[in-house]
């Protein structure tokens, strides 16, 4: 039986069989979502996450209940088959915040104030029981950044080892401080504008399902230091401020923790970006490595990372248009890796 007929029958089981499927935009996952309009004028979305490529719905359902207990806006599940992979989930609609900011710049304050408060509401509640994003989880996923940005940039793996040690000593200070749920992903095209809703309930939430127990500046890093769009410095420097206003953290202990984090997840996404170009057929994830490379930049300012500039400086190569080209001319080349 085909996947479309197993997601036909999951809807037809939960009395949506005959419903109008519109796709909607994937991610850079092997989930598909699909809306489906009922006869009576009701929405839902259909999320497909195929098991035998590797994903699982199980963590989304349970990240996404305890969300909703806390009194946030994640979907409400309303049908599940966690075997097949299949959810049906409450439709959330379209305001993304990267596309309400675009749409309406003036909203672009009050839409990142509502997602820091939406963050600090998060980091206030006792987090569930989660694996922990700790030295030993994120120093590998940093390594990409030599797997596959250097080695696409023509590099000789060069510098690996050492780099892996440097940012374990500089990351593992860090590993007791690690008492809060992270969603890792959180930034404006995952978060949904909710008007119609009260507090922080007016931020959907979305792509939730890798959260781990992790340290508080890692989400607050992801939404100012956003991959896919530019935030301003004074706007980026307000949310911090706010963010540190609203929890009282010690501010030198946490730009320090703001820096390593800021070094690691982007670096961690340098490499990630080539590798959905080079083995994935991706190639517009290569376009927003600029941006990425301007970040890690910024965080080698800061003294807490200062004994990995020079070695970063020395064996990753700048984004030129030569390297973006190249890693676009081996775009999906690299399936066998």
């Amino acid at each position: 039986m085909s996947r479309t007929e197993d997601a036909t029958r999951f809807l037809e089981s939960c009395g949506w069989g005959t419903a109008e499927v519109c796709p909607l935009a994937g991610d850079a996952s092997n989930r598909r979502y699909d809306r489906l309009h009922n006869s009576d004028g009701t929405t839902a979305v259909l999320m497909d996450a195929p098991p035998d490529k590797g994903e699982n719905v199980r963590p989304f359902v349970r990240i996404a209940d305890w969300l909703i207990a806390q009194g946030l806006s994640a979907p409400h599940i309303f049908a599940k088959d966690e075997a097949q992979g299949f959810l049906l989930i409450e439709d959330l609609g379209d305001r993304l915040f990267a596309r309400e900011m675009v749409k309406h710049p003036e909203r672009q304050t009050p839409l990142y104030a509502a997602a820091v408060d939406a963050l600090v509401r998060i980091q206030q509640a006792a987090p569930p029981d989660l694996a922990r994003y700790d030295a030993t989880v994120t120093v590998p996923l940093a390594r990409r950044a030599f797997d596959w940005y250097q080695a696409g940039a023509g590099g000789q793996n060069k510098g690996k080892e050492l780099f892996s040690k440097l940012l374990f000593d500089i990351v593992s200070k860090f590993d007791n401080a690690l008492d809060i749920i992270i969603q890792r992903d959180f930034h404006a095209e995952n978060l949904l504008w909710l008007p119609e809703r009260t507090g922080v309930a007016r931020v959907g939430l979305l792509d939730f399902q890798d959260a781990m127990l992790g340290h508080r500046a890692y989400d607050l890093v992801s939404i100012i230091q956003d991959a896919r769009r530019d935030v301003p410095a004074e706007m980026a420097e307000m949310m911090r401020q706010r963010y540190l206003d609203a929890t009282g953290v010690d501010p030198a202990e946490f730009n320090e923790a703001y820096a390593v984090f800021g070094l690691q997840r982007n670096l961690r996404i340098l490499g990630g970006f080539a590798r959905l170009c080079l083995r994935d057929g991706k190639a517009h994830y290569v376009d927003l490595i600029p941006r990425v490379w301007s970040y890690i930049q910024t965080n080698l300012n800061h003294p807490a990372t200062a004994s990995l500039r020079p070695l970063l400086t020395d064996t990753l190569p700048a984004p030129s248009d030569a390297i973006l080209n190249e890693l676009k001319r081996n775009c999906g080349s690299w399936s066998g890796r």
